[in-house]
């Protein structure tokens, strides 16, 4: 016998085909935006938006396409480690970035953290109170 494949999956496969297409497409964006952009922050921003999101499509495809309920705790914890750690990260390295004059100052349009750094640099706390 040859089991025919039923609309329900043909549907999936379409649903996945989807879903990988446009993960595909995400990741490809965020590439591309470490490569164009010409600052650390905006290719942070370009690193960590896209890719989480093509992450969650991508994981959604094998979902569908694994047909399972079991394994759908495992790919959801891969997701909520992504969304978690991705902005940590990003936090990070912006901050890092910042102390070590790799942003371009004359791209913020405001400036929150250098009041923070001067105060620190200085030995005090941000309000002026000595440390």
């Amino acid at each position: 016998m040859d089991p025919s494949p039923t609309p329900l999956d043909l549907l999936i496969d379409l649903l996945s085909i989807v879903c990988i297409l446009a993960g595909c497409l995400m990741s490809l964006a965020a590439a591309i935006g470490l490569l164009r952009f010409p600052d650390l922050l905006s290719r942070m921003h370009a690193a960590t938006k896209p890719q989480v999101l093509g992450l969650l499509l991508l994981l959604t495809a094998v979902g569908l396409q694994l047909r399972s309920w079991a394994v759908v705790p495992v790919l959801l914890v891969a997701w909520i480690f992504q969304l978690l750690t991705v902005p940590v990260a990003a936090h990070m390295v912006g901050r890092a970035g910042y102390r070590t004059r790799h942003v371009h100052r004359e791209l913020l349009t405001v400036d929150e953290l250098d009041e923070v750094v001067q105060s620190a640099a200085r030995g005090e706390t941000p309000d002026g109170r000595p440390e």
